[in-house]
């Protein structure tokens, strides 16, 4: 299963052209794509008239939802912080550890757009697409 974070999701909806909103449109509808609860609400936050939200909202309640985050995954994104903090890596957003951290402990690939989610590929095996 696929995970597409938010940063790929805004560009999507914004129309931006970029090689990773181009491979969310060859995904959809080709491959079991996830949305988890942090990314729905990184998402929806960002519209400004409820007609549009109520679009993105029927768009993505087609496909598979999945809680993010709970106990395990907390504890877990933490010791994963720690481990790049270790390697003198900052990740600079909490929500990305977290979401990176879900996608390595249910065996996920991440569709993103956002640096963060590098030093997490690098060092601790995030699979990406």
């Amino acid at each position: 299963m696929i995970v597409v974070d938010s940063s790929v999701w805004i560009d999507y909806f914004n129309g931006v052209e970029t090689r990773e909103t181009a491979l969310l449109d060859d995904f959809l509808g080709e491959e079991l794509i996830v949305i988890g609860d942090l990314i729905l609400a990184e998402v929806l936050q960002g519209f400004r008239s409820e007609q549009d939200v109520r679009k993105a909202r029927a768009a993505l309640d087609t496909l598979v939802f999945e809680p993010m985050v709970g106990r395990d995954i907390a504890l877990k994104a933490a010791g994963n912080y720690r481990a790049l903090r270790a390697k003198g890596v900052t990740v600079r957003k909490t929500i990305d550890m977290l979401i990176g951290t879900f996608c390595m402990e249910n065996g996920h690939r991440l569709l993103h757009r956002d640096r963060d989610f590098d030093p997490i590929e690098k060092h601790l095996d995030l699979e990406t697409v």
